[in-house]
């Protein structure tokens, strides 16, 4: 679906995107924000820009839908040139993506593969710099969640491959970044609710999440000394793929985002002003700080 007014119009929250219940609407991991029901909204039609990123060269993993398409959207529409990580398997989306991004009158540098892996971390950001001429953001989205219930029947294999996608990555790509990132270059980790409120059947998930929001604590006081500031944004329950893909049950799909205050699922545009007010000049004075974007289940 698409907002069908911008983010600036004043409207009631609670209703502004669709509410709960939902299809069961199972998917093959990772999967396509086009075969969800209602799609969700990343800005295409909503979002609406003022040059705030002009001239910026962001590196965005997990860039094919959800969060990290809204926020290819909302930089590409401030003036940023983007350069856009997704798995192969997402091609679909991605076009869609790669498509905005040149309409907005933006260079995109179209980067697939996987991040779990080291080597490929290391090249993407070395191609990021190369197809962009530098590097001055750099945003950590992409993630993998697997609801598993009980303990017994969470393999190893799964928490490790959690981990690698989760954790393992955003260092990798932190380390690779910093020797191209300028004074006033920022990096922007996406930890989540589950970090402080973790839910019983996404151990290893939740586990991740608490070590972004501590990675993102270290890593900016270590790297303020050469002027590159680190934050974080943690969502609450959010309208993406990840979801329906093995993120949640589907009897979960159905009433996903009831538990929030708002009594709904936050959509991936909504995220993406605070990657923007991150990465700008404006947030200058911010650094080694979490925002959640959690439909009122506030952080401690």
């Amino acid at each position: 679906m698409s907002a069908s007014k911008d983010q600036f119009t004043m409207q009631d929250p609670r209703t502004q995107y669709p509410q709960p219940d939902f299809e069961r609407q199972p998917q093959s991991a990772p999967g396509l924000a086009k075969d969800m029901t209602p799609k969700p909204d990343h800005g295409e039609t909503s979002y609406k820009g003022f040059g705030r990123l002009a001239g910026r060269r962001a590196l965005i993993t997990g860039a094919d839908s959800g969060i990290g398409r809204a926020v290819a959207i909302a930089f590409a529409r401030e003036g940023a040139d983007v350069a856009l990580n997704y798995l192969p398997g997402e091609e679909a989306d991605a076009r869609e993506v790669i498509a905005l991004v040149k309409e907005a009158g933006r260079t995109v540098v179209d980067l697939p593969g996987d991040i779990s892996d080291e080597g490929f971390c290391m090249r993407l950001v070395n191609d990021a710099v190369d197809g962009l001429g530098g590097l001055d953001i750099l945003v950590n989205v992409a993630g993998k969640q697997t609801y598993v219930e009980e303990i017994a029947d969470l393999t190893t294999a799964q928490f490790e491959a959690t981990f690698r996608t989760n954790v393992f990555a955003m260092f990798w790509l932190c380390k690779a970044a910093m020797p191209h990132l300028p004074p006033g270059a920022t990096i922007i980790n996406t930890t989540s609710i589950q970090s402080y409120q973790p839910s019983a059947g996404l151990l290893d998930y939740a586990s991740t999440k608490a070590a972004i929001t501590a990675f993102t604590h270290a890593l900016a006081k270590q790297v303020i000394n050469q002027g590159v500031r680190v934050n974080a944004v943690a969502p609450g329950p959010v309208w993406t793929p990840l979801q329906p893909s093995g993120g949640q049950p589907q009897d979960k799909i159905e009433k996903f985002g009831t538990e929030a205050p708002m009594k709904r699922p936050g959509q991936p545009a909504e995220l993406a002003p605070v990657y923007v007010l991150l990465a700008s000049q404006e947030s200058s004075f911010v650094t080694g700080e979490v925002y959640g974007v959690t439909g009122g289940n506030h952080l401690p």
